[in-house]
């Protein structure tokens, strides 16, 4: 596994301090954040999933606990929408350059608005995916956001 990737050329590039997190992928798992937080022993709430979204038809990126859902209101109402859906994968892949179960808030193909739960803030280090599946990155909060350029909301239902 290659842990160069659009997510962490685009981290560098911000000159923001993260480190890799390999882990085995297992694309049959039913929810591939709460997997991949297991595998690393951490706690689900700090390995943080990324999601691709619509508000009004717009795409958005969402970046919430891997052990919660998102409320489709919060979502939409955070992007000033009145309503939002999750996004097909296959436009989600061809939007990101990231595969599903890959997808990282950093160094997508397109840059859209991004949210990440305000949980985040909770935690010193948070783990993101690093733009591949099997790969999460370790970063502060603050750094995420950051380089993101996201507005940190209430996303959870």
């Amino acid at each position: 596994m290659s842990r160069t990737t659009p997510a962490t050329l685009a981290l560098t590039a911000a000159g923001i301090a993260f480190t890799p997190f390999p882990y085995e992928y297992d694309p049959d798992a039913p929810r591939i954040g709460l997997q991949a937080a297991e595998a690393l022993g951490r706690a689900p709430e700090q390995v943080f999933k990324t999601l691709m979204a619509e508000v009004d038809g717009k795409p958005v990126c969402v970046v919430v606990p891997s052990d919660c859902e998102v409320s489709m209101k919060k979502l939409a109402a955070a992007f000033g929408g009145k309503s939002a859906a999750m996004m097909k994968p296959a436009d989600a892949e061809r939007l990101t350059g990231f595969k599903v179960g890959g997808i990282s808030p950093f160094g997508q193909r397109r840059k859209v608005p991004t949210a990440i739960d305000e949980t985040v803030e909770l935690f010193d280090e948070v783990l993101i995916n690093g733009g591949q599946r099997g790969l999460l990155l370790a970063l502060s909060p603050a750094d995420a956001a950051r380089v993101a350029e996201a507005r940190l909301v209430d996303l959870m239902a």
